[in-house]
């Protein structure tokens, strides 16, 4: 199989069986308003025309409604009857935006022989929660596929922690970006300490790096991660750091 970065958060996997849009952010530079008071978002243009990234796609998941996992331009321009699956929260806002096809995962959904598994993740600390609202991951398996755990915005929790060692994953995706929210400045994804941490924690698996260099709440960049993970003795092909519109064969 294989996985692109589109960017920031928004990736395609290509099963044997289908292809997948994972939390579609679309709009242009600058499209988007700002979330640290820093600059309008996204920071850099898509890497590929709209069509390539919507031509070939058989299904949606939307992990949770936040402009940049499911924006204006996305929620526009998809198709309305595509199967797009989401956390149960979120059903009723996304038929109201004219999906017909919404598709909430309870605990887990089979498509086109791909096993989605959903799981909450936590998106800050404290303060900050309220705002955040609530978030969600996505493991999946498929015949002849390394198995992925897709693990959303979310901080490193004890939860996640052992949902990763239960599952043992083949591929971790993981949000590395360190986005910070409010006056607090408080962190709402992974940074580069956690995402370092998960190497240590599943030294057998390949942690993929996303969500980052494209949004102003962002406080840690590729190169910054890359010169944390070395340090700690992580090697390039246990930690990688995709560019915008890198594609992956795993």
């Amino acid at each position: 199989m294989k996985l692109q970065l589109i960017r920031s958060a928004t990736i395609k996997l290509f099963f044997q069986t289908c292809t997948i849009l994972v939390d579609p952010c679309l709009a242009p530079k600058f499209g988007i308003y700002s979330y640290a008071g820093i600059s309008k978002n996204p920071l850099v243009e898509l890497p590929m025309p709209l069509e390539d990234i919507l031509g070939d796609i058989d299904a949606v998941i939307v992990s949770h409604l936040h402009s940049d996992h499911f924006d204006s331009v996305a929620r526009q321009i998809i198709k309305k009857d595509i199967p797009l699956f989401c956390q149960p929260d979120d059903e009723a806002k996304i038929r109201e935006l004219g999906f017909t096809d919404a598709r909430p995962v309870q605990e887990s959904a089979i498509f086109r022989g791909v096993e989605m598994r959903r799981f909450y993740g936590q998106h800050g600390h404290g303060s900050v929660l309220e705002d955040m609202g609530i978030v969600s991951g996505f493991s999946f398996k498929a015949e002849g596929a390394p198995s992925i755990c897709w693990l959303g915005d979310t901080v490193l929790i004890p939860a996640v922690e052992k949902r990763l060692l239960e599952e043992m994953p083949d591929i971790v995706v993981a949000h590395s970006s360190g986005a910070v929210w409010g006056s607090e400045r408080i962190k709402i994804v992974l940074d580069e300490e956690q995402t370092v941490r998960i190497c240590a924690l599943l030294p057998g698996s390949r942690i993929i790096a996303t969500h980052m260099d494209s949004l102003d709440h962002g406080t840690v960049t590729r190169k910054q991660l890359r010169a944390y993970a070395e340090g700690h003795s992580i090697a390039p092909e246990a930690l990688i750091i995709p560019e915008d519109g890198e594609m992956l064969t795993l």
